[in-house]
């Protein structure tokens, strides 16, 4: 995970140098699961989340997106609502620390550079994310780390963004992670030993949900957006 770390932030410094205008700034939120235990609700943010990211600004419509996000995700089946997982009582807590790199697309223009008025656009953004968590499993009720892991999985974010100020963009935003492992809460362990202790639905993996609030500061030289 630091190897990755160190190469994600020479891409970024390489396209500070050579890209035409760039933004960087941070993510605050909160963050939620859903899987196999605890509640069953899709955005229900009840941990605190936090990164940083940039983005490089390739037209108005468009830009590259490199981010690093990282949060304790919580299950109790006690917060559910659903019977069954009530009465079983299973808890768990994660450790999540995630790359992520792709494209995020504006719904109207959003050209940086004209002072003029204000901009407001919705937009969407999806790519590639790759985190570390923890492998878990529960014996007895209790839930115990085995070792840490890594995985990808694939962000599906939407929000709403303004230049708020000169050089300051704020956004609002809610974004899914549905990931290629089922084993966030304990309920699929990898270790061939544990194999006895599976439960729930073992056909389905398992989410992340980081929701909150982006403020970039943005900067550079006015591009043209021309066609090469």
């Amino acid at each position: 995970m630091k190897r990755i770390l160190v190469l994600f932030f020479c891409l970024i410094f390489q396209n500070v140098l050579t890209a035409q205008i760039h933004e960087i700034g941070v993510f605050l939120g909160g963050s939620n699961y859903i899987g196999d235990v605890g509640k069953t609700n899709y955005v229900s943010p009840n941990k605190l989340a936090f990164g940083i990211l940039y983005k490089w600004n390739k037209s108005p419509r468009h830009s590259y997106r490199f981010s690093y996000t990282q949060s304790t995700i919580t299950g109790n089946d006690l917060d559910s609502e659903v019977r069954g997982r009530v009465e079983r009582g299973y808890n768990f807590k994660n450790e999540i620390k995630e790359i992520s790199a792709g494209l995020e697309f504006n719904f109207f223009d959003f050209n940086l550079h004209d002072e003029l008025t204000k901009k407001v656009t919705p937009y969407v953004y999806s790519g590639i994310t790759y985190f570390a968590y923890d492998e878990l499993y529960v014996v007895n009720g209790e839930t115990h780390k085995d070792y840490t892991s890594s995985t990808f999985a694939i962000p599906m974010i939407v929000g709403v963004k303004s230049n708020v100020f000169e050089n300051i963009i704020l956004g609002f935003e809610v974004g899914a992670r549905y990931t290629f492992t089922d084993n966030l809460d304990g309920s699929l362990p990898k270790n061939k030993n544990l194999e006895p202790l599976k439960f729930g639905n073992l056909n389905s993996k398992d989410w992340y949900v980081f929701s909150g609030f982006t403020i970039t500061y943005t900067f550079g030289e006015k591009p043209c957006y021309c066609k090469e």
